[in-house]
């Protein structure tokens, strides 16, 4: 498991699974010839995307970034459908690192489209409950406004079998809202309305995890949305602000979807001065 230490952080990345979607739609309006050389796509023009959460460990604190695809939770057609070649295998990550899903404290999610959220629940038996009794379910008040009535649109993707169980489990917040001595959720829109990006910062070292306004490596031109984005000109505006703001404080960028990076930095001439790569062995 490959890890990154952010002063006196600590973060993990671990294993929830794999989708494989439409490089197109991943990359909008961009044309195929220009982002598939950033990252390459397979024959039926599906791009390979982690849904690995990252545990963070903080003052004694358990936390996780994201919640994976989940196990049990897909039907053939939807595994068919969204590429998904592996299921998650959260509970194996956590017990290599002595932990259990009894043992984390707090849950950030940037949004709550299923697969972010779908690793929230799991199956006893034929009744869903929360795959993280103990913990805390921190997102934003908006995601959670439109994960309970979604529109004709994202109802696609908001789905009551992943918040229903957790119900009572969720904290929402307005703006923004410190969750940790260090950890930071600000509430930004772009990808969805209520879409939020984390910042990490302890001992003048910065990591940020920016969700799906930067799903992956390859988004890092600001006008590269995805046509999944709700709101794409909001995705373009955040983007703009929040990645020079990420490269003048030398911060990691960190990725839940990345195929290839766990983590990186940018100079401010957009090169890649440092790297965690993911180990694809």
């Amino acid at each position: 498991m490959e890890q990154l230490q952010i002063g006196k952080i600590k973060m993990t990345w671990l294993n929830g699974g794999v989708t494989h979607l439409d490089g197109g739609a991943m990359f909008g309006v961009v044309p195929k010839p220009l982002w598939s050389k950033k990252y390459p796509s397979n024959d039926n023009n599906q791009i390979e995307l982690r849904t690995d959460p990252i545990l963070v460990q903080v003052n004694g604190k358990n936390i996780l970034i994201e919640s994976g695809i989940g196990n049990g939770k897909l039907s053939d057609k939807q595994k068919r459908n969204f590429g998904v070649t592996e299921e998650s295998k959260l509970e194996q990550s956590l017990n290599e690192l002595g932990l259990s899903t009894d043992d984390i404290d707090i849950i950030l999610m940037t949004h709550m489209h299923f697969d972010h959220a779908c690793g929230l629940t799991k199956w006893e038996g034929d009744r869903l409950v929360s795959a993280f009794p103990r913990a805390e379910i921190i997102t934003s008040q908006r995601e959670w406004d439109e994960m309970r009535q979604p529109n004709i649109r994202s109802r696609n993707t908001y789905w009551k079998e992943n918040w229903e169980p957790i119900a009572e489990q969720v904290i929402p917040f307005e703006k923004e809202k410190e969750v940790a001595n260090g950890i930071k959720m600000v509430h930004t829109g772009g990808h969805s309305d209520g879409h939020s990006i984390i910042l990490i910062e302890s001992d003048g070292e910065m990591a940020i995890h920016m969700g799906d306004l930067l799903a992956t490596h390859a988004h890092q031109n600001v006008l590269w949305v995805m046509a999944y984005d709700d709101y794409p000109m909001t995705s373009v505006f955040e983007k703009q602000k929040w990645i020079p703001y990420a490269v003048e404080k030398q911060a990691w960028f960190t990725f839940y979807h990345d195929a290839y990076y766990r983590a990186l930095k940018w100079d401010e001439d957009g090169n890649i001065i440092a790297h965690v790569d993911r180990n694809r062995l």
